[in-house]
């Protein structure tokens, strides 16, 4: 396996058993602490009613992947691929492929407050819906629809190629209030 270092830290993102993406956090940071390798999980808040009551929950943006940071060389991707849980490194033929720019931007600008993305504040516009505030400021090109009764805007995003329809938690907010 050849991988010419590149010395420059892009995003990969690792395939683990769906539920063990904290776990696979846990174990880089126990056995690799001097490793260069910042870790992603995003995770979205949304609203969710169950039997008449609303709570708010929190789910993995997408779960079985955890988004890491690093110069992959050989050396750290035979670290991660060997981690128990972990299926392997998203790659072609033979090299380890970088989550593209373009997609990671958005998922960077998504979680820019943290891990976690909350909800924005959004208002309708005719059929346009306008973001307030909230970590879908900017990327209102990326809306298709709103759900007021369930608090949710549909988005669609690119990720690993292919494009993802994800739910994320928004408040429908009167206008007046921007």
């Amino acid at each position: 396996m050849d991988m010419d270092v590149e010395s420059e830290m892009k995003w990969y993102a690792i395939f683990v058993e769906t539920g063990q993406e904290e776990n696979f956090e846990r174990l880089i940071n126990v056995l690799y602490p001097d490793e260069n390798i910042e870790i992603l999980i995003p995770k979205r808040k949304l609203i969710e009613r169950r039997q008449g009551k609303v709570y708010e929950i929190t789910k993995k943006l997408f779960p079985g992947y955890v988004l890491v940071k690093t110069v992959m060389d050989t050396e750290v991707y035979y670290k991660l691929s060997k981690l128990p849980r972990v299926y392997g490194v998203l790659k072609d033929e033979s090299e380890p492929v970088p989550i593209r720019d373009e997609e990671m931007a958005v998922i960077l600008m998504l979680t820019s407050e943290g891990e976690t993305i909350g909800f924005s504040e959004v208002y309708k516009e005719g059929e346009r819906i306008v973001v307030i505030s909230g970590p879908l400021k900017g990327l209102e090109g990326i809306i298709e629809k709103f759900d007021a009764r369930k608090k949710r805007v549909k988005v669609r995003i690119q990720f690993l190629g292919k494009e993802k329809r994800i739910d994320l938690g928004a408040h429908l907010v009167d206008r007046c209030k921007g």
